[in-house]
């Protein structure tokens, strides 16, 4: 079997956000390889294993007809990078220089790899990576070095295990050729104008759990949310914020939808409904997640899983917080406009009965 290669483009647009130009340049892509993963707004994984055979070149032949119909068709400068999977497509990516090409063969992977910083790895966010640096561990050498046991002391069972895993340049993810949505979200409407704070976000912690189930049942992470707010006069107030990572876990889209609710201040307003959308959506397996740090993230993980688990096999609401025990609120569909029962989420300290 071929060793599987995965080319990761990245477009320099003249002007970035031009949706159209990258809309072409995707299809110009397609015309190499089918199996195309779009990554908005200017880059682009291609699967190229296949492609090779037919286009009758190597992987640098194939990154170069890639750069010179981009460049003569569109007038558009591409950066290329090949490597044995996605994420140390990406990285090589990061660091050629732009309008060129870098390959990274099966034989090149650890000694291209180790001397990388940590921080560059898939996974590893700020907070990640300031640990790795109380630690000693600067580079993905070190790192790999690092026995997994001491990893999983350091940031659960789970990270410890994936961050070993990706410093030995693993990554199992292939490319996801199948469109998403753009976004998608849900909606509460109170019966009758609603002035306590404490319905507003008890709605909040449904709407979230609603949010974050339906991303997990389509293995999509969102980028941002939206919370929106209608009033008894008919005007409204929206908050949007940009995750800080990816994600389509119920803690993180809570937290936000928190802050969000906290940014609208309404204090004594009388609020006919709230709707939250999930935006910037993208495949759950192409979301760069912050490693866990510590038993509490794991354990978040762990519930949540079960929570699923159950919703699949008995449907919404069969596991609720203290907090939504008694409430069994509607919610209507972004997208579809369908009316479903929310399931519960689990309640923030604020929110504990």
């Amino acid at each position: 079997m071929n060793q599987r290669l995965i080319l990761h483009a990245h477009f320099h647009l003249p002007h970035p956000g031009d949706a159209d130009l990258y809309a072409q340049l995707l299809a110009l892509a397609e015309g190499i390889t089918p199996r195309v993963q779009a990554l908005a707004p200017d880059a682009a994984h291609l699967d190229i294993t296949g492609a090779l055979r037919y286009w009758d070149r190597d992987p640098a032949g194939l990154a170069a007809l890639l750069r010179l119909r981009t460049l003569a068709l569109h007038g558009v400068q591409t950066t290329c990078a090949i490597a044995p999977n996605r994420m140390l497509a990406t990285m090589a990516a990061a660091a050629t220089p732009p309008g060129t090409t870098t390959v990274i063969g099966a034989g090149d992977v650890e000694r291209w790899l180790r001397p990388r910083p940590a921080a560059a790895l898939y996974g590893v966010g700020p907070a990640t990576a300031g640990k790795l640096r109380t630690y000693g561990l600067h580079t993905v050498g070190d790192v790999a070095d690092t026995p997994v046991p001491a990893l999983i002391r350091l940031f659960g069972a789970a990270a410890g295990r994936a961050l070993h895993a990706h410093a030995q340049g693993q990554d199992p993810r292939t490319v996801q050729t199948q469109p998403i949505a753009k976004s998608l979200g849900a909606e509460r409407a109170f019966e009758h104008d609603v002035l306590d704070p404490a319905e507003h976000r008890r709605a909040v912690l449904c709407l979230a759990e609603e949010v974050g189930a339906r991303l997990r049942d389509g293995e999509q992470a969102a980028g941002g949310l939206a919370l929106s707010v209608r009033y008894a006069d008919r005007s409204s107030s929206t908050r949007n914020r940009t995750l800080t990572e990816p994600s389509a876990h119920t803690r993180a889209i809570a937290t936000t939808a928190y802050e969000l609710y906290d940014l609208l201040a309404l204090q004594r307003a009388r609020v006919r409904s709230i709707t939250l959308r999930a935006h910037d959506l993208r495949p759950a397996s192409d979301a760069t997640q912050q490693l866990a740090l510590g038993p509490s993230d794991d354990r978040a993980l762990a519930i949540e899983a079960v929570t699923d688990r159950a919703r699949a096999r008995y449907g919404p609401g069969t596991l609720r917080p203290a907090a939504l025990a008694t409430s069994t609120p509607r919610a209507s569909n972004g997208i579809s406009g369908a009316k479903t029962f929310l399931p519960a989420l689990p309640s923030s300290e604020g929110n504990r009965r």
